[in-house]
This record gives C-alpha cells, structure tokens and sequence, in this order.
C-alpha cells in the first residue's frame, strides 16, 4: 500500500496532479480541499494517499490530512458510493462539515453536491452516522460548529430513540430543534416527547 507520497510538484489539472518522487511520476486524484491548498507547481509536497486496485487500473487519491484520508476511506464503505463520488462529497464539504452533517442526520447539505440526491445522501448518512466519528477522533467537538459543541452523543441518542419511537426523521429533528444544548439523553426525550404531542 502506498500510504503517503512527498515530491515536487510537476502539473495541476484539477482534480489530477502529478508529483515527482525520486524520478517517477505519480498520477493522484485529489478533492478540491486539497487542490486549493497546494503549492504552486515545482515546488515540494507531502500527501496522504490511498491506493485503489481495481480491475480496470491502480488508482492513486490523495489528501492534505488524515483527517481526509479517513473520511474517504469511510465513504468508500457505503454501498453505491465510488472513488469520484467521494472525492465530490470532500470537494463539497470540509471533513468537519461531513462530521457534523452526518451527526445532525442533515442530508440538505449533501444533495447540494453534484451527483448526490435524496436517496443518495440518506443512505451516506445513515451508514455513516456509527462509523464517522470513530474514523475521526481528531475531530474534537471544539472544531465542529455550535450545534456539535453540546454532546453530540445526547443529541444522536435522543434522536435514535424518537426514530425508535416511530417518529419519522423530519418530524424528530424538528422537536430536538426547541430543546436546550446541553441537555441530557432522558430529559431530551421527555421534553421532545411533548413538543411532538403539542403538534
């Protein structure tokens, strides 16, 4: 496995580039995250890399971060979702935006990537929802947005147990909406369980 490549940098076309490294010259596929923060041609870089062999090819991705790596590799899990689909989802959303989406179950943000509809982002989201936030560590609740700075784990436990309760996803989201940041798990619920019979 080729798992970090550093060279100079010889072409940009997006989303391809090519690094020299010791006198071979890889071809790497990297998410617009990436490619924006790279330096300009001829000078040095250093990626994370994962390596896709497939029938049809050895296919090479690249990443500024593990953080990025690992949530590429996650999305690959999800059943329908390839490589460029991937690259797009890290194209369209930082690492953290991913984490919080999937946190708060918000497939709005995801089905304004190119090539992800509502079918699309719902399974993304629920098969990520267990999986991201064991990938990525690193992502403390202080670099993620006002939503997640609460216990994310309350929140998601809440809303697991209104879905549970046959309530659908919209209608639990909405009541989790009026309760308080940092609210506990069994006081959420009660406070959820009677905004949705005020409805």
């Amino acid at each position: 496995m080729i798992g970090r490549i550093t060279g100079i940098l010889l072409e940009k076309n997006p989303p391809q580039i090519l690094i020299d490294a010791n006198g071979i010259g890889y071809e790497i596929d990297v998410p617009m995250s990436t490619f924006y923060n790279l330096p300009a041609t001829g000078e040095r870089v250093s990626l994370h890399t994962h390596l896709a062999v497939r029938e049809d090819g050895h296919f090479l991705y690249g990443f500024a971060s593990e953080e990025e790596r690992a949530a590429f590799r996650q999305l690959l899990k999800v059943s329908g979702i390839g490589a460029r689909m991937a690259l797009a989802v890290l194209s369209g959303l930082s690492v953290s935006d991913l984490a919080q989406a999937v946190a708060l179950q918000e497939s709005g943000r995801l089905v304004k990537i190119p090539g992800i509809g509502k079918k699309t982002a719902e399974r993304l989201l629920l098969e990520l929802r267990d999986k991201l936030g064991k990938a990525l560590p690193q992502l403390s609740g202080a670099r993620l947005a006002a939503p997640m700075d609460s216990a994310p784990d309350a929140r998601s436990d809440i809303l697991n147990a209104l879905l549970a309760l046959g309530y659908n996803e919209r209608e639990a989201l909405g009541a989790m909406k009026g309760l308080a940041d940092d609210v506990g798990v069994s006081d959420g619920i009660r406070q959820a369980l009677k905004l949705l019979s005020k409805a």
